[in-house]
């Protein structure tokens, strides 16, 4: 069985999310990993995917430097029902993840990296992403661009009308060979990757696709939020899921 380590990326700013419509976790930052959604934190949900996984062995969460002691306080009983690590995040995405990689343990096969704002994930997405990244090296889920898309200016007046066939929007987890995810980092230089299949692109190696699912959708805003509180209970449980939190969800009324 091939071994995975899995980044959650928590260390953002979060400045496009806005707190009013969504519950607080109590006093602290008010980042949308932290939000309180239908009982556990968005973070939470991310990770307790992972952390059921035989496969994974390795569980690290990037968390602003500024937010790490409130952050094990909060969360000191779930942090005790998972084996994660904590690692300061940096100025940057790129900056934060790469200093969770210096933390990945040497015999570990692939790296996956999620964005911890991603709560609607299931283990049956993950099996699919891990097999192909076994295939392939590198692997990453998208969804088909279905809206017409627009180009604008400035002044917001439409410039253009961009061609969507063969568009496909960028979801996570990500997922790379480990020996290949350093080697894109060693050549990162300046370069500032809005996500890690961009900085494996930029060393010249191929990304396959796998098609995601349009409900696994990153909380950026309020209205993502209360999107995702609309969804949690449609989506399939993983099992053993109450070994990590004691209360459980309502029943998932979806179609799954």
């Amino acid at each position: 069985m091939a071994s995975f380590a899995v980044i959650l990326a928590a260390a953002g700013k979060s400045s496009r999310f806005r707190s009013k419509g969504a519950a607080v976790l109590g006093t602290g930052p008010q980042k949308k990993p932290f939000m309180d959604l239908k009982g556990r934190a968005v973070w939470v949900r991310s990770a307790e995917i992972f952390s059921n996984r035989e496969d994974v062995k390795q569980l690290i969460i990037t968390v602003s430097a500024e937010d790490i002691e409130w952050f094990k306080q909060k969360f000191r009983p779930n942090l005790a029902f998972m084996e994660i690590e904590i690692v300061a995040g940096g100025a940057e995405r790129a900056d934060s993840v790469q200093n969770a990689l210096a933390r990945v343990k040497s015999g570990i096969d692939y790296v996956a990296i999620h964005d911890a704002a991603r709560p609607l994930i299931t283990d049956k997405w993950v099996g699919e992403i891990f097999s192909a990244a076994e295939k392939h090296d590198a692997v990453i889920p998208a969804v088909r661009v279905s809206s017409t898309l627009k180009r604008a200016g400035k002044d917001l007046m439409i410039q253009e009308t961009v061609d969507r066939t063969d568009l496909w929007a960028a979801q996570t987890p990500q997922v790379f060979k480990r020996q290949l995810l350093l080697d894109a980092y060693a050549q990162r230089g300046d370069f500032q990757a809005t996500d890690e299949a961009q900085l494996v692109e930029h060393l010249g190696h191929e990304v396959k696709i796998v098609e995601g699912s349009p409900l696994n959708q990153k909380i950026t805003t309020a209205a993502d939020f209360r999107m995702a509180e609309a969804l949690v209970n449609a989506l399939p449980k993983p099992k053993g899921i109450q070994a990590l939190h004691p209360f459980a969800d309502e029943e998932p009324r979806g179609i799954f």
